[in-house]
Parts: structure tokens; sequence; C-alpha cells
């Protein structure tokens, strides 16, 4: 069988959630490939040889759902420490109409670990709040913690029992280090850093970070974002993605763009924000590095921005649910070389997760999104599947076309975009605007640290007008100078 059986398409199966979760926390190590298919509840672990499937038999009597939806997932010697959520038995309270619901009582945050030798699962650490509605924090990432041999985790999800965790993999004990939650992280040095997201809503606000050795915190907040935005603009709503150490930095992805640099001490080098394809400062604007995973590929960064991860369909406002569920642009993959930012892949609706297995990049990929509110189903209503590209070719093709469309009514006067240039020969603007504008394009560059490369102005019209950026080569974000609601701009990458 080996491992062709993993990319088969994964159509619509039981699973009572939000939606469409997908392949999460893929993970190749020792010779085994991991990975916990959601809404089903399924972690799959597949060698040459076979593949054994469990269903999370230990938390209840199942049928069950969830699992794992942010890519809570380690390996260390011979063991693969893998996390998330999940519903057993999973409790569908059916539809009223067009709208369903499901029910939380039977919702459990968990840990788990697979003995790669033994080829067995044992349950860790769970938690419950058992209410109908609210549920204690998820697992959303767990780092190996190699100084004291325990696991660190994240818990930014939920209504209770969120901040930063510390279990035993041996007892189970779990103590609770941090009360603010955190979502994602990555070890840096010796530190473990996470974000800070006191405002569910707002996203990020800083980085906090544990000193393996001491076991003390040390904490960055970001008290104006616009002071230490390459850009010098703003970002509003920073929902967060993924993180990752590279080139003695960290860096933490966000909708919006990224943080880099020394969270530690910043007085060494503050942390900047890059702009990243931004659709505006609206908290419902898509395309974002959330619920997915970076990667460190031929010494670099590999980093997605998903089309669709998050849509509601049925809420009482139909004008905010048609914004929301609007698609502006492909999921991208980026890939980063300092001073360097390049598209190195155009997918569809979302990218749930990466591996590297050998020269081989596996990428997990849905065709629906999370949803939201009153949109749950008794099946997941997403198609899951993989995809293997050769790394090389990956990293050293041409950079693929890619259009991406950004709204007046979205983007009012605040900075917006942040399109990756760098690989294109042709890098065009279509502008249509209902009266004389002004249009500031500011490009800078994925340094360490990044810098403001220049600053140009355009004169808009009334009507359709077209502007070339041949004269461009970095990352370039744009500014209106009055708010224009019915503007629009499509920028064509080829």
């Amino acid at each position: 069988m080996g491992f062709e059986r993993f990319f088969e398409l994964r159509p619509s199966r039981y699973g009572p959630e939000w939606g469409s979760g997908g392949i999460f926390g893929l993970k190749y190590c020792r010779g085994t490939l991991y990975y916990t298919l959601a809404f089903e509840a399924e972690a799959h672990f597949i060698e040459e040889s076979g593949e054994n499937v469990y269903r999370f038999t230990a938390l209840g009597p199942g049928p069950a759902s969830g699992g794992d939806t942010y890519n809570a997932v380690d390996c260390v010697d011979d063991t693969i420490f893998f996390g998330g959520w999940v519903h057993n038995p999973a409790l569908y309270k059916g539809k009223v109409g067009f709208k369903g619901e499901i029910d939380f009582r039977a919702k459990f945050s968990h840990v788990h670990s697979y003995d790669l030798n033994k080829k067995t699962v044992k349950l860790i650490w769970s938690d419950t709040i058992r209410d109908d509605s609210l549920w204690a924090g998820e697992v959303s990432e767990i780092i190996f913690d190699p100084v004291s041999s325990k696991l660190l985790i994240a818990r930014g999800d939920g209504h209770m029992n969120l901040g930063v965790y510390e279990i035993d993999p041996k007892s189970g004990k779990a103590e609770r280090l941090s009360e603010t939650p955190g979502l994602k992280g990555s070890l840096f040095l010796d530190y473990a850093c996470f974000d800070m997201q006191p405002e569910w809503v707002r996203g990020v606000n800083g980085i906090q970070c544990f000193d393996l050795v001491s076991r003390k915190w040390v904490k960055y907040t970001v008290k104006d974002w616009s002071s230490i935005s390459v850009d010098g603009g703003g970002v509003e709503y920073r929902g967060s993605g993924y993180a990752i150490s590279a080139y003695a930095r960290y860096y933490h992805f966000m909708r919006g763009g990224f943080l880099v640099g020394n969270p530690v001490e910043p007085e060494l080098e503050e942390p900047r924000f890059v702009r990243v394809l931004d659709f505006g400062g609206s908290l419902y604007s898509q395309l974002s590095p959330q619920r997915s995973n970076a990667l460190p590929v031929g010494g670099g960064v590999l980093a997605p921005f998903n089309a669709y991860t998050h849509g509601i369909l049925h809420m009482d406002n139909v004008d905010v649910a048609r914004v929301i569920n609007r698609v502006r642009g492909p999921s991208v993959l980026l890939y980063i070389t300092p001073p360097q930012a390049r598209i190195v892949g155009v997918y569809g609706a979302k990218i749930t997760s990466m591996a590297k297995m050998g020269s081989k990049i596996l990428i997990a990929y849905n065709t629906s999104p999370n949803l939201g509110g009153l949109d749950s189903t008794p099946i997941d209503v997403g198609v899951r599947g993989l995809t293997a590209v050769d790394e090389d070719t990956l990293l050293n093709r041409g950079s693929p076309p890619a259009t991406f469309k950004f709204e007046g009514g979205m983007v009012g006067s605040e900075n917006f975009g942040g399109i990756p240039l760098s690989g294109y020969k042709n890098k065009k603007l279509k502008i249509s605007a209902s009266k004389p504008n002004t249009l500031t394009v500011y490009e800078y560059d994925a340094g360490l640290p990044p810098s403001l490369v220049s600053t140009e102005k355009y004169k808009v019209g009334g009507g359709l007008e077209r502007v070339e950026l041949d004269g461009f080569h970095g990352i370039v974000s744009f500014k209106l100078g009055e708010p224009d609601a019915n503007f629009t701009l499509h920028v064509y990458l080829y």
C-alpha cells in the first residue's frame, strides 16, 4: 500500500461541526507519516507496511468529531505528540430551517502520544467543562521543552482554561504557566514564544516568551502597530496564524502579515510588522495565514496564506455575511529568504497543513472553510486532499500567475495590500474609481530588519485606469488619499 493511499481525496463524511475541517498536523517522523482528519476525528499513522487509525476512543464511546484544526503536533525521538480537541460522542442538535447547531457538552481538549516502536496510542491529558455552548481552551500548539522534557501547550480558542500550560508526558500532570491566552508559538533561541491574545476578536497584541532555563516570562507588547509597521500603517484585526524561528529571529504570522524580530530583547532588534496580503481593516476581510503551519525549507521559510479559512452563511446581518464569504485572491505559498519574499505556489480555498518528506513537500488542502454561528452541519462539507511537490521544483520554478482584488468599502483610507512582486515579469494594476483620488504605493523588503525602499504617489481619475508596476520589485502596499466605497483595484501578476 505504501503512502499512495494518503493521496486519495477525502469527500464528505459524518462529523458534526462548523463547515469543514481538513487534514491537520502533517508530520513525517522516522518513516511514519501522521495526520489527523478533521472533522471525522481520525488520527492516521501511515508506514510503507500499513496504516493505523485511532478514533479517540480513550475519550468516549463515539462516534467522534473534531480532532485538530491548528496543527498541534511535535515529534521527539520515538514519540509523536499530537493534540487538539474532539467531540466524543458528537452531539448534533439538529436544524431549524436552514440553520444548525451542535452541543458542546462532550467536547474535550486533548494531548495524546503515539509510540513509533510499539505503534500504540496513549491519552496523556484531557480537559472539558461540560457546557452545551461553551468549551475549554483547545490545544492549538505543542512545543517539546528539551530542557525539562515536558510539553508546552498553547490554549487560546475557547472560553475557559486559556493560556500556556506545561504537561508532564509521563504523569499527565498539567500546570498553567501563563494566564494570557496564546494560540500559536515556536522555540526561539532558548525560549518558547507564543502570541498574546487577551482579546480574541482583536487578535495578537504581543509575544510572550518562556525562558526554558530560568523558567521566567519575558513579554513584549505592541502598543502602536503603525509605529513598528514597515509601511507606517496599522493593522486592526490580527488573528493569529503560526510561528517559526529562523535567522535568529522570531516570525509570527497573522491576519494582515507577519511580525519579525527579537521579542525577548527588543533593544537589540525590535520586531517589525510586514504587511502581506492585507485586504482591509475590517474584521470580516479574508485571506490570512490562519489554521495552517510554516516550514523551514532550503534554509528559508515557506508560509501559506489562505484564501477562505473562515466563513459565515447564516447571521442577522446578511450584508456582512456576503462580505465575509467573498474570495478576493487565491491561497498562496510565500517563500521568505531575506531580503526577498516570493510567491512560489497558488492554490484553492485553504492549505491546512504542510510537511517535508524526503525531497517532497506535502501540502494538505481543503475546498471549504470553517463556518460559524448557526452553520453547523452533521457532515464535513469539504473535500480534503494532499498534493506532493518536489522541493527543488517548488523553490526554483517561476512564480505562478496570481490575481488579487481590493475593494474601497473594505480598505477605507487605511494601508492595504502587501503584494510580493519578486519573480514576476508582468505586474499590473487595473483601477476603477468613482472620483479623482491619490494612490500611494509603498515598496519594502523582507530583510532583517525589513525596510521601506520607496514611496510613490499616483493621481487616479474617475473611471478605469491601468498602472504598470514594472519599477517595483519588492513587496508593495497601497493607500487611498480619500475613502471611495466604489473603488476597486485588481493586481495581475504573471
